[in-house]
Parts: structure tokens; sequence; C-alpha cells
């Protein structure tokens, strides 16, 4: 029974430790490159997602140290950056400030849907310099010239409107000009892979909240899919890469996150040639 006792007591500081250990708010920086023959030089992007209105310092100070950092030539913001429950001025203190170094271009998540008041939100957000993208396009200097950028709002699997603005945003095979999809829920990949973009960039599944480093890269997504097949992460498709990013939520979850620190995601676009 002694024996019994002492196992029990050992395993069971074990798993604080483990646990403790494992929630760590400090956002990091996870880098992935990509490849394409389409451009004459290289460049590179900065994607936040699921920032949910959280608070980095004053005036968002830790997380913008973070992004100048890396020295982007581009800001992708793929979704809930605003939450519908905590107030918004953290997220427009982000907008503002990027804004005033960078291109930035933004797409809607489930969130900023569930506020009720989208359209405004939208024209609020587009007013601090942001390129708001529902289902639309824009040419962006970069890679030695021009690359296109498109994006579509959140919308639910199956919802036929998500479909209809992917059509109107369709790359086409073999097209000549990099493109870049900007789609908050990575579960829409198989709707989007015949419109030929070769960069999409998405959030949605703050990392599966929880990760068994070098086991599991996610356990829960915040629709409560147990082991999300697009956690976060680099995902290689025929003629198309997809980048999740695990999101910048910290106090606006519920469950906390282990194991799985906010991120800042970079992207280095390259030649092929490199």
């Amino acid at each position: 029974m002694l024996y019994i006792l002492i196992a029990l007591t050992i395993a069971s500081g074990a798993a604080v430790i483990f646990l403790v250990c494992g929630i760590d708010n400090t956002p990091e920086v996870t880098s992935y490159a990509v490849r394409t023959d389409k451009l004459t030089q290289g460049f590179r992007l900065v994607l936040l997602s699921d920032l949910h209105s959280c608070r980095y310092g004053d005036g968002q100070r830790e997380l913008l140290q973070l992004i100048d950092a890396q020295s982007p030539d581009m800001i992708m913001l793929t979704g809930d950056i605003v939450d519908d429950r905590l107030p918004k001025e953290n997220s427009f203190a982000l907008f503002e400030a990027l804004t005033q170094k960078y291109p930035c271009f933004y797409v809607t998540g489930n969130h900023e849907l569930w506020r009720g008041d989208i359209d405004g939100l939208c024209e609020e957000i587009a007013e601090t310099g942001v390129t708001v993208l529902r289902g639309e396009s824009v040419l962006a200097e970069a890679g030695g010239g021009f690359i296109r950028v498109c994006g579509v709002d959140y919308a639910l699997g199956g919802d036929p409107s998500f479909a209809a603005s992917l059509g109107s945003l369709d790359a086409g095979p073999g097209s000549e000009m990099f493109s870049v999809l900007l789609s908050h829920n990575p579960k829409h990949i198989g709707v989007c892979l015949p419109h030929g973009f070769d960069l999409i960039l998405s959030g949605h599944m703050h990392g599966g909240q929880w990760r068994v480093p070098g086991l599991i890269n996610g356990v829960l997504s915040p629709p409560f899919e147990i082991f999300p097949k697009y956690a976060g992460g680099k995902y290689v498709f025929d003629g198309t890469v997809m980048v999740v990013s695990r999101g910048l939520a910290k106090e606006s979850t519920r469950v906390p996150r282990v194991y799985n620190r906010p991120e800042v995601v970079v992207i280095d676009v390259k030649l092929t040639a490199d």
C-alpha cells in the first residue's frame, strides 16, 4: 500500500509540473518558408490571427515589438482579431499601430460576425488604414512586382455565399501572378483548393488549445472538435500551401492553452531556385 501511495504521489506531482510548465502565454515566433517561381525576389509576411481583443501590454507594445523585430513586408490578419465579448480597444490599438508601418490585410472571423454589427465594424477597421477584404482581391507590391491578395468573410461549411465568393476570386490554374487567400477557417480547404491559390492563410483552431510536444499537434478546437486535422502549422497540397496560425488569444479563452503559446507567424516567400 505504501508503494502505491508513493507512486500516486509522484504521478500526481509530475502531472502538476507538466501542466504548470505548459501554461505559458508569452507569444512566440513560428517561421515557415514557401517557394515560388512566380516572383523575381522573395518577401516576408507576418500572419496574425485570433487575437480576440486580448492585451499585450500598453498599446499592445509587447506584440508590436515582436512583430517589428521580424521586419515584415506586410501583415495578414485572418479573423477573430476583434472579440464579440471583450472590448475592442486592444484590437484597434493594434490596427492603428500596424498601419503606420506596414500594408495590412484583414478578413472577418466568426467572433466578429457574432458581434452583430459586422458592416459597421469593418468600416471602422478600414478607417484605421487596414485593407478589409470581403469577397474581394487587391494587388499588393511584393517580390519585385505585385501579388494578388484575396479574402473572404467567415462562413459556416456549405454556405453557398462562401463558394460564390471564392468563384469570383478564382486565381485559375497556371496563373502567373502569386496569389494569397485569407480565409479564417482552415476546414474550408477542400472548397478552396480548386481555385488555384498559391498560399492560403487561416486561423480559428487556436492550435487545438492543448498540445503534447512531439506527439499531438492539437487536442481540442474552439468548436470542441477533438484532434482537429488543421490545428496549426504548414500543410502542403498539390500547387498550394496552407499555413494555419495557432492564434494570439489568451485571457478570452475559457480553456487555458497548454504547451500552446500564442504565436506570431512569419512566412518567407522565397524563389524556387534559392
